[in-house]
């Protein structure tokens, strides 16, 4: 690893700035506490077969973090493991700092391990040891470069195996996995399996994922979505100065969100755009495709009739996986090639139902060899590289060019795609996902020196002033629910989707029939640190704690 001093010659005044940025934690991890419980839990769906699997997490009481006049804890020093698991999130470093911090404070003598590379680390043994010095230049820094992150998954007989050699050469008293649903489903697999070998390792999950979709009522929002999504928002309302400014132009903007629409949600509630597609609207309404398309087509229609032919859509990156033909067809595929490989006679397809076959034939070539890539690590097509926006624009333009030989479209259509993904993910982290990710990693130190296993790090009363701001304990177990994953029930945490009966899509849904029509783009700026904006929270989260009750 590069020492400090040669990172800091390359930073910007900005990121100087940033470092010495002083977070604020809420005030009952500030002084003496004790933990309370509330009754035992239960899981998200499928409760006996995940009670079966997980007979020694199942059920666990939520952990509450409550102030005391004095603490009981042992104050003997820990060995504990950090590993960054998954997509890289804004405000992972300060995850980290806020274990390191809670570990000198209140367990002095303590020892931090990162893990290099993800889960891989841990089965390898290769890790660093985190110091003060090592530590600060990457506070309040985005990105997850202080010890890399990583996809490997530790499920196989063999990887259990090489994680338990790890901890036990180590004497590791605690591991924190910092990751999305994926990674916490993980981390709950680690806790259990450590308990039942009878290690002392407890695991505790810390919850990121810029998608949105890691939450509950106890975890009302993932780390690193409220900087990605004001980023995204950012680069879209520059985009809508310029749709507006040259008239000519229609914007297609593909959002990163592979199984939910909240990114793509929040991103039109700041922004404003003509069209906005929610994949779970889709679902929903069991739209075809060519319903989908037809939405689109209307809105252009009816925008060049009142002299617009210019515009911004906004499209979820996950949207195919929601029109539902095409689901069914992503499942069947999903199986068929869990098992094997495609030949360029296609005689895979005999694998497939006629009403699959029949939407495979009909999508574009492009499609068709995006939708046959390499699956993910966890089984998923990479819709990040299935390009929707394209096939839309495609779509909506060829129909129009029916509508104008008709006579019956007198406008003009030219389109820019764009897909904002990577350039949301390790931005420097707005003020509160710097706040929220310190008292994450500060409420994890204390659910390990608690004694606590199988549990995910929560924050909560997040649009209070931080002080004020509660800190817990969610049983893991209690998110599970078991899914479809290479062609096998596998458990995992539930992502949560958009509710279309919940306060954000219902304040949107008021006012998009208005943005349609009429210009009444946003431009929220860059992301600010200093001034009036610097501690806004996203509108999701306004909307949903009820601080909002409506967009303008």
């Amino acid at each position: 690893m590069a020492p400090a001093n040669d990172i800091l010659s390359n930073y910007s005044t900005l990121q100087k700035a940033r470092l010495q940025y002083e977070t604020v934690l809420p005030a009952v991890l500030e002084r003496s506490f004790k933990i309370s419980y509330g009754g035992p839990t239960t899981s998200a769906a499928n409760s006996e077969d995940i009670a079966a699997l997980f007979k020694s997490m199942y059920g666990q009481p939520t952990a509450i973090v409550e102030p005391s006049e004095s603490s009981t804890l042992s104050s003997a020093p820990l060995k504990v493991g950090v590993v960054l698991s998954g997509g890289q999130a804004a405000g992972g470093h300060n995850v980290i700092a806020g274990i390191f911090d809670y570990l000198e404070k209140n367990v002095p003598g303590s020892t931090l391990y990162g893990f290099l590379g993800g889960p891989g680390g841990i089965m390898k043994g290769k890790y660093a040891v985190i110091t003060a010095d090592f530590l600060y230049p990457y506070r309040n820094q985005g990105g997850f470069d202080i010890i890399r992150s990583g996809r490997d998954k530790i499920e196989s007989d063999e990887q259990m195996k090489m994680a338990k050699s790890t901890v036990e050469s180590l004497d590791l008293d605690g591991l924190v996995v910092i990751g999305g649903d994926d990674s916490n489903t993980n981390a709950c697999v680690l806790a259990e399996y450590f308990k039942n070998e009878g290690l002392k390792t407890r695991v505790i999950g810390c919850p990121k994922t810029i998608d949105g979709d890691l939450k509950s009522k106890e975890v009302p929002v993932s780390f690193g979505f409220d900087t990605a999504c004001k980023i995204f928002s950012e680069l879209i309302g520059n985009v809508m100065i310029d749709s507006k400014s040259a008239a000519k132009y229609y914007h297609f903007v593909r959002l990163m969100g592979r199984a939910a629409s909240h990114v793509t949600l929040e991103c039109a509630l700041q922004t404003h755009p003509n069209i906005t597609l929610v994949g779970e609207e889709v679902a929903a309404k069991k739209m075809t495709l060519k319903e989908v398309k037809d939405y689109v087509l209307d809105v252009v229609v009816k925008r060049a009739a009142a002299g617009r032919n210019y515009g911004v859509v906004l499209i979820p990156e996950g949207l195919i996986d929601f029109v539902p033909e095409i689901s069914v067809l992503i499942a069947e595929l999903n199986d068929i090639l869990a098992k094997t490989t495609v030949d360029k006679e296609g005689e895979w397809k005999k694998d497939l139902t006629a009403a699959s076959r029949s939407v495979f034939d009909i999508l574009p070539p492009t499609i068709q060899e995006q939708l046959l890539l390499e699956r993910d690590p966890h089984g998923n097509v990479q819709v990040s590289k299935i390009e929707m926006e394209k096939m839309l624009m495609e779509m909506v333009a060829a129909d129009l060019k029916v509508k104008k030989a008709e006579g019956t479209f007198k406008g003009s259509f030219n389109c820019q795609n764009h897909f904002f993904g990577y350039e949301g993910r390790c931005g420097l982290p707005s003020n509160f996902d710097a706040n929220y990710t310190y008292a994450l990693g500060y409420t994890a130190g204390a659910l390990l020196q608690s004694g606590l296993t199988g549990y995910m790090a929560s924050v909560n009363n997040l649009t209070a002033p931080t002080k004020e701001w509660t800190a817990g304990g969610t049983p893991l177990t209690s998110l599970m629910q078991v899914e479809r994953r290479k062609g096998k029930n596998k458990p995992v945490i539930r992502k949560a989707l958009v509710e279309l009966d919940g306060a954000p899509f219902t304040a949107f849904a008021a006012v998009r029939d208005d943005w349609a029509i009429n210009d009444r783009f946003r431009n929220p700026g860059p992301i600010q640190f200093e001034g009036p904006a610097a501690n806004e929270s996203n509108f999701t989260l306004l909307l949903e704690q009820g601080v909002l009750s409506a967009i303008n």
